[in-house]
């Protein structure tokens, strides 16, 4: 049974910063957009930064009680919070370091995904932070309300549109110091039986095994990965296709092996199994506005590439998280590892239909404490020849 799924919205406000301070949070359920769960509290003199990471605790506390097992969206329009407790910026501040300890002692780091968002996309947490301000003013603590829960018509659920996008690394490089980079080494998985027809195979599909060429394609990247001895964690989607050729390597480096289901590969829908002259027979108005837009889905399809960009920006910070400063094989799909790419280099969302990423290719992106990435790699097939 998949696990449940929550959104977290937190925000934090300070008026003076520091100043007079409160947080609010809300638990949203993650298929419907409802709010199950709110938290507010006035905490007294404070900045605008504590105030935001004591709102990310609540949320992520009041989530844990109602399912310690759920798999959590935290959404906030703090770019400082959630880029820092994404691993990407590191945290300097002596009051904020412990509060950001905490926040990662609630669940454990692989269930938890941070995505920013809009300031006026975070309004629930917000406008609890201020209520809870004012109740301090007035000597109070905040009380929950008999305000009902926003309709789920006024919300976002995930991976739904509209969505914004994943946060994108920075351009340039800094000169503050940034210790040592984290690298995704993104390996496509070897040829299943659809792979040389060009069928589409996503994940509502047959979830095909490697055929004997795939299998012997992961091998072939198993050999180069461990010649060059600099992989430490091994991560895939749960497709049997990824976890075969993931397990070929991870048995040669000796490497534990870890499934992410943020990895998995897009839901093609109806079109599963067919090829892109079928489906243009098929269902061509469908195709000519997937092709033209990254919010249009393919037919019966639950996921378009907007949504997929969500969920792999989720698992991408996931990963970045729990490996910062490591280098980690990611075992995925054509999609998700064409969109990592162009998060990476800040591509616009249609860049993906200009990539070529062959059966078991090599890319490689490394990202920096600052917020930086580099493409170091893309589509490198040397290892097969």
């Amino acid at each position: 049974m998949a696990a449940r799924r929550f959104i977290v919205e937190a925000d934090g406000g300070s008026r003076g910063n520091p100043g007079p301070a409160g947080y609010g949070a809300v638990v949203r359920d993650g298929d419907t957009g409802q709010i199950i769960a709110e938290a507010a509290e006035y905490i007294g003199r404070a900045t605008n930064n504590v105030a935001e990471y004591k709102g990310l605790i609540a949320g992520l506390r009041a989530a844990h009680e109602i399912d310690p097992a759920a798999v959590v969206d935290v959404r906030m329009d703090s770019k400082l919070v959630v880029e820092q407790m994404s691993g990407r910026w590191k945290i300097k501040h002596p009051d904020m370091q412990p509060l950001a300890a905490e926040a990662r002692t609630v669940f454990p780091p692989a269930q938890v995904g941070y995505s920013w968002i809009p300031r006026e996309r975070n309004k629930d947490a917000d406008r609890l932070a201020n209520e809870a301000m004012d109740a301090g003013k007035a000597g109070k603590q905040w009380e929950p309300g008999t305000r009902p829960a926003a309709p789920v018509a006024a919300v976002a659920p995930v991976l739904d549109e509209p969505l914004p996008e994943p946060a994108a690394p920075k351009a340039g490089w800094g000169t503050a110091e940034l210790g040592t980079a984290t690298t995704l080494v993104l390996l496509r998985h070897g040829e299943t039986a659809l792979t040389p027809q060009k069928r589409f195979s996503g994940s509502t599909g047959s979830d095909p095994e490697l055929s004997e060429k795939g299998r012997w394609q992961a091998e072939r990247a198993a050999e180069a990965l461990a010649a060059r001895g600099t992989v430490q964690a091994v991560v895939c989607s749960p497709m049997l296709r990824t976890r075969q050729t993931a397990e070929a390597v991870a048995l040669r480096l000796g490497l534990e092996l870890r499934v992410e289901e943020g990895l998995r590969e897009l839901d093609f829908g109806a079109w599963e199994g067919l090829t892109f002259a079928e489906v243009q027979e098929r269902h061509p108005d469908d195709l000519n506005a997937w092709l033209a837009s990254s919010k249009a889905k393919p037919t019966g399809s639950s996921e378009s590439f907007a949504s997929l960009a969500q969920r792999v920006g989720v698992a991408r910070d996931k990963v970045l998280a729990r490996y910062a400063g490591k280098t980690v094989l990611v075992v995925s799909h054509v999609s998700p590892i064409k969109t990592l790419v162009r998060l990476a280099l800040g591509a616009p969302p249609d860049s993906v239909y200009r990539m070529e990423l062959s059966a078991a290719s090599i890319c490689a992106v490394q990202y920096y404490s600052d917020g930086n990435a580099s493409l170091r790699l893309l589509n490198d097939t040397s290892h097969l020849r």
